[in-house]
């Protein structure tokens, strides 16, 4: 019996001026874990003056995670961060009762010709963190747990698997997992998982149970405890998941919450211009009369 419950292809979305392929939320399956929003960004190639340019927008109730494969990123907060991220570092928003950022390519790249490809993922809060302070860390590369086993390379971006513990400040049991391989290479950590898991293919292929499975792909499993398949060379999969949350999510625009109030309260605030303004922007992303977003989750 397969433990495959679920292939999530990526669906392409506009976000502005970017074409991002849309993971998660997905009709069939809304969360992995605390899992609640996954878009695979790029690799776009972008000419001198093309560059990232979304401005200030608002969040609440959760955790963003911003990765990257190439390419640069300025994060500029209403708490007063400021921030480039480079590729193979973290920048962990959380964004609890509110906080409002814009990203942007760096100036000193802007009149160059360039790459932007990585991923960036929300994470629910638990209820009781919903509203809880906003803050902001970012992790250098070095900071990352890793390490190698039977030519597997792994790094441990955020939470907690296999006995090692990434420094991102989560809130919730969850693992956000990354594995390369240079050579065909059977993987079993089924016994390492917890919870509800996703495996996402970016390059390469994998094999299970008698079928390959290719980039741009996100498997579901039925039982994390059976996660065995083989890595085909020159192969990058992330395995994330966690706990499930007991409560359903809701989702509009750039807000999470387990209560439609909390989402009705945020949509009026930032109509009002009420949340804390980003140091050094002018201008903001207008509240969208229609939700892209699914509105319920779980």
């Amino acid at each position: 019996m397969s433990n495959i419950n679920l292939i999530i292809e990526e669906r392409p979305r506009n976000i502005g001026n970017f074409m991002v392929g849309r993971l998660l939320p997905f009709q069939g399956k809304r969360m992995v874990g605390p899992f609640i929003f996954i878009d695979h960004m790029g690799p776009a190639l972008m000419k001198p003056g093309e560059n990232m340019d979304i401005g200030p927008h608002p969040h609440i109730g959760l955790s963003t995670l911003t990765y990257l494969f190439e390419g640069n990123i300025v994060h500029k907060d209403s708490l007063g961060t400021e921030m480039e991220i480079k590729p193979g570092q973290v920048n962990w928003m959380t964004a609890g009762s509110g906080i409002a950022h814009s990203e942007r390519t760096p100036g000193y790249l802007r009149e160059q010709s360039k790459t932007l490809h990585g991923l960036q993922i929300w994470v629910a809060l638990p209820k009781e963190l919903e509203e809880m302070e906003p803050s902001f860390f970012h992790a250098d590369t070095e900071q990352l747990p890793y390490w190698e086993a039977d030519d597997v390379a792994y790094t441990l971006i955020a939470g907690s698997i296999m006995e090692k513990k990434s420094p991102v400040p989560v809130f919730s049991p969850l693992y956000f997992l990354q594995l390369k391989s240079a050579q065909q290479k059977k993987v079993s950590i089924g016994d390492a998982l917890y919870g509800e898991v996703g495996l996402y293919i970016l390059e390469g292929s994998i094999e299970s149970e008698g079928t390959t499975f290719g980039p741009k792909e996100l498997l579901v499993a039925k039982d994390s405890g059976l996660c065995e398949f083989t890595m085909n060379a020159n192969t990058t999969v992330y395995f994330f998941g966690g706990e499930a949350f007991p409560e359903e999510r809701f989702i509009y625009w750039n807000f999470v919450a387990s209560n439609l109030d909390l989402i009705e309260r945020a949509k009026q605030k930032w109509l009002e211009q009420k949340f804390q303004p980003v140091p050094g922007e002018t201008g903001f992303i207008p509240l969208p009369t229609e939700n892209n977003n699914f509105k319920q989750h779980r």
